[in-house]
């Protein structure tokens, strides 16, 4: 499927991960919000959740949007150390992390769990990105696009039951294996697998919606590799994690989009 990729508007996502305290953050969203005049790029940061009044103090009336890094399926209750789509909505959140790869790792995040993520940011009114990516034995094995057909499949149903058009969403392919591995996809296998993600979001939503989701790459994204992917016709953007604890990387990826 070749994609128009000229009508959508590409996003790059900081995520701070557990990393930074609240003299940096001020300092990182200071530097990035002074500079990002010419940025045709929508800028996103997701911050650690104690971070977040912070991120939102400094950027409010900017144009950078910040969320959560993972949320809750339920709205509430007796669930320590949890936070809710209520709550990241209270802080002025607009979009929040499914389905990351640290999550799935980390906390034995199923499927099933990830679409219960989504089913609650839809409720609570904040745009979902949704993560997907393959281990480097899945890779091995030839079972790529399976894995990902399966995790988009499931992740994915609770937008087709709210209705068509689905709400606002985005998907960010992260292979497990360049996650802070420093081994970047070639921007040829980064392509098929966006195309495939593509094409599957055409099967469930059609065309229209298949046109207008937009995709980010992450996994190991630097600001010498990320020119080359983003000139691929269905990577829409990056899911930046190392590189973007330094505002001056991060600017720079921003520029390359």
């Amino acid at each position: 499927m070749m994609s128009e990729r000229k009508i959508r508007i590409p996003i790059v996502a900081a995520n701070w991960k557990m990393n930074l305290l609240g003299a940096d953050a001020e300092e990182h969203c200071r530097t990035v919000a002074s500079e990002l005049e010419e940025a045709t790029a929508e800028v996103l940061i997701f911050p650690t959740f104690v971070l977040i009044p912070t991120v939102a103090t400094e950027l409010d009336g900017t144009r950078i949007g910040w969320g959560g890094q993972d949320l809750h399926p339920e709205d509430d209750g007796a669930h320590t150390g949890d936070v809710s789509g209520p709550q990241l909505a209270d802080a002025g959140c607009t979009w929040v992390l499914t389905g990351h790869s640290e999550r799935r790792r980390d906390h034995g995040e199923t499927d099933a769990v990830v679409a219960g993520k989504v089913a609650a940011a839809l409720r609570n009114g904040l745009r979902p990105l949704i993560c997907v990516g393959e281990t480097k034995a899945e890779r091995d094995a030839g079972t790529t696009l399976e894995v990902l057909g399966r995790q988009l499949d499931v992740a994915l149903e609770p937008l087709a039951e709210a209705g068509h058009p689905p709400p606002p969403f985005a998907i960010a392919y992260e292979p497990v294996w360049a996650i802070g591995t420093g081994d970047t996809a070639t921007p040829e296998v980064a392509q098929h697998a966006h195309e495939f993600i593509r094409s599957r979001v055409e099967e469930l939503f059609g065309r229209e919606v298949a046109e207008a989701t937009r995709i980010l790459y992450g996994g190991s994204v630097k600001p010498f590799n990320a020119g080359d992917l983003m000139v691929q016709d269905d990577i829409d953007g990056f899911l930046v994690g190392g590189a973007s604890l330094d505002a001056r990387e991060f600017m720079t990826i921003i520029a390359c989009c």
